[in-house]
């Protein structure tokens, strides 16, 4: 038996793919409801989830995979409440805001929350957004009890922080309960509201893998739009490659964790007045004798690229992850250019995607010394010392980076 008109169903109302979990999946998932439903034909029932969302919603609970765990890839969390925490330092900011989407049974959107906690930011500090197409699903995360298979990691040390047990069970705290708001809610509906406020983090991981090319690109559009213009973007280990649009690696941490492309605006440099054209000149009576000697010709020399040019281009080469092409353009125009925090701040995000942590460093410093109030480079120097263990130069660092923007917002 075939999926028929079910699939296409799947393909209009979730993007499924179902090359992505297996026809065979899709086939029993068909079946099952068809049988649950007592119709016999494949057309009418394609009918009866064209004009019944509760059937339709039943085929989908069949057919999506809701495989999550606590913690899962512990060093994303851990890179996320590093941006959390220093986003909240700055005096008179709203609270930072994160999204899970799709959330699954709120495994995700709960190791946000715990994470932040243990972080040192008060449940006041942050939101955190959690919606999925799965309402059985939703009904499991609100209910926040949990079997073993739940916890995955070798460190599971958080359990007994925010767990307390019932039989097998864990059941999650309700002070880490009280910080997550989960909705019913489909990425690729076009009426999905967009009067919320913009996010600083958007999780959207494993989602991608199982959608058709033409929902990628819609859930993708969707992303950009809930997304703040310096917000983080998180996915899954294999899904980067599959955004169209020029996102780039947003810190060493994960590979997964991106942000959007580099987009450098300069001020259009002074237009240089003409000199004032002469007036004209009387002739002389007798126009002297005008000789023609051949000149040999003069070699032109190169004419070294602007400072612009070289960020305009080596920012092109990043955005289409070429990093390693970026950086040797920089590296090459540098010497012939005054210094510049841009260049060096460029150069160490380069180096950043590239995973030489030390190199970076190297780079954000000579950014400091170029412009001390440079926050973005204080903020990357905070993530590089919290990477290696170093919380008290990352803490300098972020409070340095919350009195920058302070000072900024101020003026």
């Amino acid at each position: 038996m075939s999926g028929g008109g079910a699939d296409d169903v799947l393909r209009e109302w979730i993007g499924l793919d179902p090359g992505s979990i297996g026809s065979a999946a899709v086939e029993r998932a068909v079946r099952t409801r068809m049988t649950a439903t007592g119709i016999g034909d494949a057309d009418a029932f394609a009918w009866r989830l064209r004009n019944d969302p509760a059937e339709r919603d039943q085929l989908v609970e069949e057919v999506i995979v809701a495989e999550s765990w606590f913690f899962r890839d512990p060093q994303v969390f851990a890179f996320v409440a590093n941006i959390a925490v220093t986003l909240a330092a700055i005096p008179g900011r709203t609270p930072v805001r994160i999204l899970c989407a799709p959330c699954a049974s709120g495994e995700e959107p709960y190791s946000v929350a715990m994470a932040l906690l243990d972080a040192g930011l008060a449940p006041s500090q942050f939101i955190v957004d959690a919606i999925d197409i799965s309402r059985a699903a939703l009904d499991r995360a609100q209910r926040g009890r949990y079997s073993p298979n739940a916890f995955r990691n070798a460190d599971n040390s958080f359990r007994d922080r925010f767990f307390r047990m019932d039989g097998t069970s864990a059941v999650l705290e309700d002070r880490v309960r009280a910080t997550v708001r989960f909705a019913w809610a489909n990425l690729l509906d076009e009426q999905l509201p967009d009067d919320r406020d913009p996010y600083d983090v958007v999780f959207c991981r494993n989602l991608l893998i199982y959608l058709t090319p033409a929902a990628r690109r819609q859930v993708e559009h969707q992303v950009e739009r809930l997304l703040r213009p310096d917000g983080i973007l998180v996915l899954g280990a294999a899904e980067p490659p599959i955004l169209k649009g020029d996102w780039i690696p947003a810190g060493a941490a994960s590979l997964f964790a991106l942000r959007r492309g580099i987009h450098l605006h300069h001020p259009a440099p002074p237009k240089t007045p003409s000199p004032p054209r002469p007036g004209p000149k009387p002739a002389p009576s007798v126009p002297p004798p005008r000789i023609d000697r051949p000149r040999p010709p003069s070699p032109t020399a190169p004419i070294a690229p602007s400072l612009e040019e070289v960020l305009e281009q080596a920012g092109s080469l990043a955005n289409e992850r070429r990093h390693l092409d970026a950086l040797e353009l920089c590296e090459r125009h540098r010497p012939l250019l005054a210094p510049s925090p841009e260049l060096f701040f460029l150069m160490g995000m380069l180096h950043q995607s590239l995973g030489d942590a030390d190199r970076a460093e190297g780079c954000f410093h000579k950014t400091l010394y170029l412009d001390s109030g440079h926050e973005e480079a204080l903020l990357a120097l905070a993530l590089l010392a919290q990477q290696r263990g170093d919380t008290r130069m990352a803490e300098t660092y972020r409070q340095s980076a919350a009195r920058v923007v302070a000072r900024k917002a101020s003026s």
